[in-house]
């Protein structure tokens, strides 16, 4: 009987690790990251809507993590307290209720350590998309990407010729 067959048997704790499947992660990783950076440098962060439930995933992160209020805390995340024992159940405890609404709610993704910095080999964590669209759902409705968003807005604008800049 073949694995694809016999998936009830399937037992993830020894199942090998497929090249394959690792590459095809670390590209869709990887493009959502790009796509992401993009939107972050072209699109106030303020208006972006990044699901259809942002209202209640906002409402939610705040009242689950409270200490995010302090926007600094949101600024630079703490990934030892975040994976934590405490931490890791926090976020279970935000994360699973997504279960059922949120499109790949735990497929992993990245996002910046600091909100300030582009993504880098040193700048980021690996989340679940759940987390990520938490956190930056935050990170924009309280003011904390525009910094990032301004600085590449200017960056445009000192490379637009002079004569086009007025």
């Amino acid at each position: 009987m073949s694995a694809i067959t016999d998936i009830n048997n399937f037992n993830a704790e020894e199942a090998a690790n497929f090249e394959e499947i690792e590459q095809q992660f670390a590209v869709k990783t990887v493009e959502h990251l790009e796509a992401y950076q993009k939107l972050l440098e072209n699109v106030n962060p303020r208006t972006l809507k990044l699901t259809n439930m942002d209202d209640e995933i906002f409402e939610d992160i705040m009242t689950r993590f409270p200490e995010f209020k302090d926007t600094e805390k949101l600024r630079v995340l703490d990934e030892d307290k975040m994976k934590s024992p405490e931490g890791k159940q926090r976020w279970r405890d935000f994360i699973m209720p997504y279960e059922k609404t949120l499109t790949d709610y735990n497929f992993g993704t990245l996002i910046r350590r600091d909100a300030d910095r582009e993504y880098a080999e040193d700048n980021c964590i690996l989340v679940t998309r759940a987390q990520f669209v938490g956190l930056e759902i935050a990170r924009n409705r309280l003011g904390v990407n525009d910094k990032f968003y301004q600085e590449h807005q200017k960056k445009k604008d000192d490379v637009k010729p002079a004569a086009t800049r007025y």
